[in-house]
């Protein structure tokens, strides 16, 4: 079967049917319900929680790579670097990471099945990370410390609350300690991959390369996120990219199994159009016929239908 040029570490066969958006927005649709609703499942209790944060953060400060420090002060002290860094943290990422996959579907249709494979997969495997080490964000530390809530404290500027980044009022329905890892930054990434591996313009590589890096520091500098959950955030996406060749494959055994998947759309290349009716090579409609029951005569053939080659019938 011919191969098509994927996301690096991913070798994905050419569809056999065309995707179609009304069976992709769908499936999108209920991947980000089943996160959003296992994200918010994943509760863990609020000391354990605490306890994970801290323990990052003296790893960070034992490695000396806490930069979430400076940054925090900086967007706190500096409202014209806070508040554009809360829309971002806050926006960006159910903008363009939607957008980027319109664009994929509808301008680099033989990479997207592919790169939404990574991106979902991706995905559940930060889920995973939520469940398994629910973990304070610097922001709720005790102010002891030394971080800011920036959404909190420029919270009368959007459309968030000031609880979380969720809407106003909507505060309590999300999940305060899904920190590990940053899925903000694992999607950002994904996002300049794409736009890097696919983009044909200057432009589209500049945007490739500063979009994670400036989300990395938006979600460090929001005290929304440790530096290491930067970090786990971009391990996450390396393990999906590994993981996505083997799940698209799953998923083509799966089809092949359904009545109306791809092994019953194999019928429709077969020579046998119906019972006792036959095609030749090259033809569009059967000319072979059954003789009637009951009736001693054999079908006639003309000399088209048995091939240039037979003599005629006799007279």
């Amino acid at each position: 079967m011919p191969r098509t040029e994927t996301t690096p570490g991913i070798e994905a066969a050419a569809p056999r049917t065309r995707l179609r958006w009304w069976t992709e927005l769908p499936l999108i649709m209920l991947v980000y319900a089943c996160y959003s609703a296992g994200r918010l499942l994943a509760r863990g209790d609020n000391t354990g929680a605490v306890d994970h944060g801290l323990a990052i953060l003296r790893i960070e400060k034992f490695l000396h790579i806490n930069a979430e420090h400076p940054l925090n002060r900086l967007f706190t002290r500096e409202a014209w670097l806070g508040v554009p860094a809360d829309f971002w943290y806050a926006s960006l990422h159910y903008l363009v990471t939607p957008a980027i996959l319109v664009w994929l579907f509808r301008s680099r249709a033989v990479h997207y099945r592919a790169a939404r494979t990574w991106l979902m997969t991706s995905t559940f495997i930060g889920l995973i990370g939520f469940t398994l080490l629910p973990t304070c964000p610097p922001r709720l530390l005790a102010p002891g410390h030394g971080f800011v809530d920036t959404m909190a404290q420029y919270s009368s500027y959007g459309w968030w609350g000031g609880a979380a980044s969720a809407p106003k009022g909507l505060g309590g329905m999300t999940n305060q300690f899904a920190a590990m890892p940053s899925l903000h930054v694992g999607w950002a990434l994904w996002c300049g991959v794409m736009l890097w591996r696919y983009g044909r313009t200057r432009t589209t590589k500049v945007a490739a390369v500063a979009y994670p890096l400036l989300t990395s520091i938006v979600v460090m500098g929001t005290a929304n996120h440790y530096f290491l959950d930067a970090v786990a955030g971009a391990a996450v996406m390396g393990v999906g990219l590994f993981l996505t060749p083997y799940v698209m494959r799953g998923a083509d055994r799966i089809r092949e199994q359904l009545p109306f998947g791809a092994g019953g759309s194999q019928v429709a290349g077969s020579s046998i159009v119906s019972a006792g009716c036959q095609t030749s090579t090259g033809e569009r409609f059967p000319r072979q016929r059954e003789s009637r029951p009951g009736s001693g005569a054999a079908p006639s053939a003309s000399p088209t239908d048995a091939g240039e080659g037979a003599p005629a019938a006799a007279r």
